[in-house]
């Protein structure tokens, strides 16, 4: 089943989060759930009472390219991968961004995940540049 995240799945979605390679607890979680958008959904993928997956949507609007959605996160626990999970919260969240008349959706990509590229491939989606994230602590 696919709904809309709650509070109550903090535990979850960070159990999540760390096996995609980003720690997070609980309380990160509800926190930064809560203050998301309306420009966001975060959608999981539950399983008798268990949520197995997550993928976070938002509507990214810059200057140059105008708006369009964004997979900013999606992640499937590990024993479920290749289940068909990932590619169905990946069409509800066209399904989301269609509804907010996005006509574009777009993911980023750790280099080093093929088989991540691989899995986008397969729902249609196209390799359309490589770029470089710098970051600089504040």
């Amino acid at each position: 089943m696919i709904r809309a995240a709650r509070s109550e799945d903090a535990d979850a979605l960070a159990r999540l989060a760390g096996e995609l390679g980003y720690p997070s607890t609980a309380d990160d979680m509800r926190s930064r759930l809560s203050r998301l958008s309306d420009n966001d959904a975060v959608l999981v993928a539950e399983n008798d009472g268990v949520v197995e997956a997550w993928i976070h949507v938002t509507i990214s609007l810059t200057l140059q390219s105008g708006a369009s959605a964004l997979i900013s996160g999606l992640v499937v626990t590990a024993t479920r991968r290749g289940a068909g999970i990932g590619a169905e919260l990946v069409r509800a969240a066209e399904e989301w961004a269609g509804e907010r008349k996005m006509t574009r959706m777009r993911v980023r990509t750790n280099v080093d995940r093929t088989r991540t590229h691989a899995f986008y491939e397969r729902c249609g989606y196209a390799h359309k540049k490589t770029s470089r994230i710098y970051e600089k602590s504040l």
